[in-house]
């Protein structure tokens, strides 16, 4: 027998799509953070960061430094980062279809991906520019290039901030990324004023294909956790904070439950788990007070709303899911 629990659709609902979405998911964290604040943070996120990439892109080509440019670029996959946070935010609000029922949600998941790809392209284009001068570094303006890193620094602070003010940076895989690549900008951006000290007072100017190479490095190394962390979820693996035999284990103390089987946690996009499994039970127990006291306790202590539970009795026999 299939069950559903009716309070679970909230969010899957065409009617109040839109509306839930603002309350429904995030109201678990406690931290009061909703989508709304999520995208309020990221909005004046990407907006500080694109004029700031864009001064130091230019700075850049002006002072022929190359750690600003690897700064910039770094800006420039903060700037796609945020903003595919934001296409994703959007089309996660889109009512589930015929053929998507679970709406958009995954797109999140696949943005991310992208942008931690496309994070690796710039790091490799940085490095060759670098090793080209390693041999030959060329003069750069160390004054005006120190100016501009400042800037770019003050850019990321005030970037960082408003996502850690508005947004939830723990638990949405996707701001976190965002918020991330922020910081690991400022970084750069120290780099960058570090490699400008060390050419205006010892003309080191092979300081500056070094700081670059560490720029990319940060990146690369911000990009490989974000590939990670959605392949992890694009190949349906258990959340991270999640231990399956603990819930195997609550919903085997269940009064009368003989043993659980078939049992899937997945994630559906950051912060919305699902959870799946066959329950078999004592033949004289009733059904739905098992099944009942299943989803409180699954979503009381594991968070997860949307459970589809299959309670079994002695005489049910199906086929086993071959995994």
């Amino acid at each position: 027998m299939h069950t559903h629990n009716p309070h679970n659709h909230h969010a899957h609902e065409h009617g109040h799509g839109h509306q839930e979405h603002q309350h429904g998911h995030h109201h678990h964290h406690d931290h009061g953070f909703s989508r709304e604040g999520n995208k309020k943070g990221l909005i004046s996120a990407l907006i500080i960061t694109t004029l700031f990439m864009l001064i130091e892109f230019f700075g850049g080509l002006f002072t022929k430094s190359l750690a600003l440019l690897a700064d910039s670029g770094h800006m420039l996959s903060d700037a796609s980062s945020l903003a595919l946070s934001l296409v994703a935010m959007w089309f996660a609000t889109r009512p589930p279809s015929q053929d998507k029922t679970y709406g958009f949600y995954r797109f999140e998941i696949l943005a991310a991906l992208f942008n931690g790809v496309t994070l690796f392209v710039i790091a490799g284009f940085i490095m060759k520019e670098a090793y080209g001068r390693f041999f030959d570094p060329p003069t750069i303006a160390s004054g005006s290039m120190m100016i501009i890193a400042v800037i770019g620094l003050m850019a990321n602070v005030l970037s960082a901030w408003s996502l850690m003010k508005k947004g939830d940076v723990k638990e949405n895989v996707n701001l976190r990324s965002a918020y991330l690549h922020v910081l690991g900008d400022a970084l750069g951006s120290v780099g960058a004023i570090v490699a400008g000290l060390l050419m205006m007072l010892f003309d080191w100017y092979i300081a500056d294909p070094i700081i670059s190479v560490v720029v990319a490095l940060l990146i690369l190394k911000s990009a490989w956790g974000i590939i990670q962390q959605t392949i992890h979820i694009l190949m349906e693996g258990v959340p991270t904070s999640f231990n399956i035999n603990e819930v195997k284990r609550t919903l085997e103390g269940i009064d009368g439950v003989i043993n659980v089987h078939d049992l899937h946690v997945w994630t559906i996009t950051s912060g919305v788990n699902s959870l799946s499994c066959h329950i078999l039970i004592e033949d004289k127990k009733n059904t739905q007070e098992v099944l009942q006291d299943a989803i409180y306790k699954i979503e009381k202590k594991f968070n997860i709303k949307h459970s589809t539970i299959q309670i079994e009795k002695s005489m049910l026999k199906h086929a086993e899911f071959e995994i």
